[in-house]
């Protein structure tokens, strides 16, 4: 589940209900094979979805966050387990029940938790509370970048090219590119997504059957 913050405050209702609308229905299309409902729009600026794995809900979660990042449009999430006690609704992610959505939405709904990346596993509270703490080390490091710090980050998460393509995709002298690693905290933060994966894949591999 996620949904976009302070989207009241929007310069632009029409802009940022396009620039959301856009970023589900990329995800959708770019993760159509993990997922086993599709994202959709439930309430305006929320959106739900179910997923076959954690690792695959973190990886779609992940991609919809640095979207709308680029577009200065902050939002949340909360990925987690659900034991859905109707069946599967594979057109539209709603008019499904079972535990963990409502817990899953209470936890979206802590307007004052600052991390954007939270997690819902109830049988698992130690971890679910190691992993909150993870996210929101990422949503620190997310919070302090600068424009140009952000657009290298995403570029270098994101990147299979070694770091000379991407000095070269940049513009830029090779020192001016590290420096602007460094001050964004990159290793730090692909150290925490790294970890973060190793956790989601330990969890998924205990409830593959």
């Amino acid at each position: 589940m996620g949904d976009l913050v302070k989207s009241e405050a929007a310069p632009s209702a029409e802009v940022l209900h396009r620039l959301f609308n856009d970023a589900i229905d990329g995800a959708n299309i770019a993760f159509a094979n993990r997922l086993a409902s599709p994202l959709t729009i439930t309430l305006g600026d929320e959106f739900q979805g179910l997923t076959r794995t954690l690792e695959a809900g973190m990886t779609i979660v992940r991609h919809v966050r640095w979207t709308l990042l680029e577009q200065d449009i902050e939002c949340r999430f909360v990925v987690g387990h659900v034991s859905l006690a109707s069946p599967v609704n594979a057109d539209k992610a709603w008019n499904m029940m079972g535990p963990g959505l409502a817990t899953a939405r209470e936890k979206l709904a802590r307007k004052r938790a600052p991390n954007a990346y939270r997690f819902n596993l109830a049988d698992h509270p130690a971890l679910e509370n190691l992993m909150d703490s993870v996210g929101l080390a990422l949503t620190d490091i997310e919070s302090d970048w600068t424009a140009r710090q952000r657009e290298v980050m995403l570029a270098a998460m994101r990147a299979r090219e070694r770091p000379a393509a991407l000095v070269e995709r940049f513009d830029v002298a090779e020192s001016v590119f590290y420096k602007v690693r460094r001050a964004a905290k990159f290793d730090l933060y692909r150290t925490l997504w790294t970890n973060l994966y190793v956790a989601l894949k330990i969890v998924d591999a205990e409830h593959t059957p």
